[in-house]
């Protein structure tokens, strides 16, 4: 058995004190620490917050080491049983992912800073909170006395994040004798009854669709934040979802928010955390771990987070449509739609998928999976009128390899999709999936199936729609966010994070648009790398910047309104 503790005896300096005992029986042994979290598929490169590292045998005597890579070291264990090894780790990341401590809180994602034996990793672990005995511990681990969690192996220890405290609200709800926690830490006063009845109702929609529930209990750690925030982790036995600010948890848009990245992380632990793809059908924490099937994983699991929100209920007609045009303005505004695959754009997630990176160079999984999903869903349903559909899809999907604990490919996708509709099916997977072709006929001739279509009218900014730039404000300034490629704007010199000052001489000051729209030819006065030049740009019949959206066909027939019922039960 691996032996971990955590414990926090100064709070304000955001370290914890992280020890890890285990038996060693040769003359050299190499510990680790993860280099990534699952759910983020980006190196984290968790050593950089380590300080402290030493070692010591059963006895307490200090045993000498060698870093041989950035989060591993080589430990001199000759005649020695057991090694311990103690560090502090810095914990000042209150989101989602991460770990923080304060004078009330004590929360850990442990895969950060839990250390391992390469090759052992199904060695059963014992983790001691070592917090006061009055502190609540939330947790998907099963607990034993004096504050100790169990996991079968790392695994699942390292799946495990934890809330310790002593301000942590509580209450669960329960569906198919599965009882869901939810424990909320921050300044909000939840309104648990609303939030048991909404939460409920997603919870049942997932469950009614995959019949079963790999784990027995489940828990939403809601950490709320005093400041604007929106973020969630899926694990196996639990969700962290941090979100602010807390005193707003209740009022529409921040409530939203909540039900929104609850939906999504309740259907990870299906998607990815039980059915993953071969690829990393094993977590191995040394290295990247390379998929082209971030648009199953991610994709899936965006498209069904809102629609599950839709058929529960909670989301009215119109509040699903705008959830699905946030996706399709991401998507058009987009020209790297036209240039990278979502599937390549999966596999570089370990290249620069979190962060903007370079204009248009890639895609983003989430919304474009999402598209994607849509499309399957769409296809399979018309061409089996309703006898399959993505929900059949990923089910059956699911019960082939989750319960084999199998990890599966594209192809196995693709022939399921092919098996419940047509060989037609195949354009997705070639032109869209792997391809870089326009998305929107297609969609287009999907959505009609339902009584929708995509509408596309000029952006209401004359910026946006004439000269083909977007903007931001920050700091005050008016600074340019992206630029359309070969649009009016970018062949006249205008880059983005250029700052746009003035306009025919009048200065601008958040009313960029009403200068522009007063004239078809304007000279711009711009800040490019703090040097100023002046910039004449002429409007011509081109069109940048779509503002676009899914729209009901107003006179959609019997049959439209019907399939458009049977997918989203709205």
């Amino acid at each position: 058995m691996w032996q971990y503790k955590i414990s926090s005896s100064l709070p304000s300096s955001r370290f914890i004190e992280v020890s890890f005992s285990a038996p060693v029986s040769s003359d050299s042994t190499t510990v680790c620490l993860p280099l990534w979290r699952p759910g983020r598929y980006e190196l984290g490169n968790f050593a950089k917050n380590v300080r402290d590292f030493k070692v010591t045998d059963e006895k307490g005597a200090l045993l000498s080491f060698v870093k041989t890579e950035k989060s591993s070291w080589e430990i001199n264990t000759a005649n020695i049983k057991q090694l311990t090894v103690s560090f502090n780790y810095y914990a000042a990341q209150p989101d989602a992912g991460a770990c923080w401590t304060d004078i009330s809180l004590l929360y850990v994602n442990p895969v950060h800073c839990m250390p391992y034996l390469p090759g052992e990793l199904h060695t059963t672990c014992e983790l001691i909170v070592d917090v006061p005995s009055h502190w609540t511990i939330a947790c998907g681990l099963p607990k034993m006395e004096g504050n100790k969690l169990l996991a079968k192996d790392f695994h699942e220890l390292v799946d495990s994040p934890f809330f310790a405290g002593t301000e942590l609200q509580h209450d669960f709800y329960s569906v198919n004798d599965i009882n869901f926690h939810i424990w909320i830490h921050g300044n909000a006063k939840p309104d648990f009854e609303k939030i048991k009845k909404d939460f409920e109702g997603f919870t049942k929609v997932q469950l009614a669709m995959m019949d079963s529930f790999p784990v027995k209990d489940y828990h939403f750690l809601i950490l709320t934040l005093p400041y604007r925030f929106y973020h969630g982790v899926e694990h196996i036995t639990s969700t962290v979802l941090a979100l602010g600010p807390g005193y707003a948890l209740m009022e529409p848009e921040l409530y939203n928010d909540l039900m929104g990245v609850a939906s999504h992380e309740l259907f990870h632990v299906w998607n990815v955390k039980t059915l993953r793809p071969v690829d990393f059908n094993e977590y191995d924490y040394a290295g990247e771990n390379y998929s082209r099937l971030g648009w199953v994983y991610e994709g899936f699991t965006t498209y069904y987070g809102d629609l599950f929100l839709a058929r529960s209920g909670f989301f009215s007609k119109n509040d699903w449509f705008a959830e699905v045009n946030t996706r399709f303005q991401k998507h058009f505004d987009n020209d790297a739609r036209f240039r990278y695959s979502v599937a390549d754009s999966s596999f570089d997630t370990w290249l620069d998928g979190y962060v903007p990176g370079i204009p248009y160079r890639k895609t983003n999984i989430y919304d474009e999976g999402s598209i994607i999903a849509m499309m399957l869903d769409l296809y399979i349903r018309r061409a089996s009128n309703h006898q399959f559909s993505l929900d059949t899809l990923f089910k059956r999907l699911y019960n082939d390899f989750a319960p084999h604990h199998r990890g599966y490919r594209e192809q196995d996708v693709k022939a399921i999709a092919i098996e419940m509709s047509d060989e037609g099916v195949s354009v997705i997977f070639e032109k869209y999936i792997s391809g870089v072709e326009s998305y929107e006929p297609l969609l287009n001739e999907l959505l009609n199936f339902v009584g929708c279509y995509v509408s596309r009218v000029p952006s209401k900014l004359t910026q946006e729609r004439s000269f083909g730039f977007k903007t931001i404000q920050e700091g005050g300034l008016t600074k340019v966010a992206s630029v359309y490629p070969r649009s009016i704007a970018e062949l006249a010199g205008i880059a983005k994070d250029d700052e746009i000052a003035a306009v025919n001489g009048w200065k601008v000051e958040g009313n960029l648009n009403d200068l522009l729209k007063q004239n078809n030819s304007v000279a711009l006065t711009v800040f490019s790398q703090k040097r100023m030049k002046e910039v004449s740009i002429v409007a011509t019949d081109n069109r940048y910047f779509d503002t676009v959206k899914i729209e009901s066909i107003t006179d959609a027939s019997e049959a439209q309104r019907a399939a458009f019922k049977n997918w989203t039960n709205l």
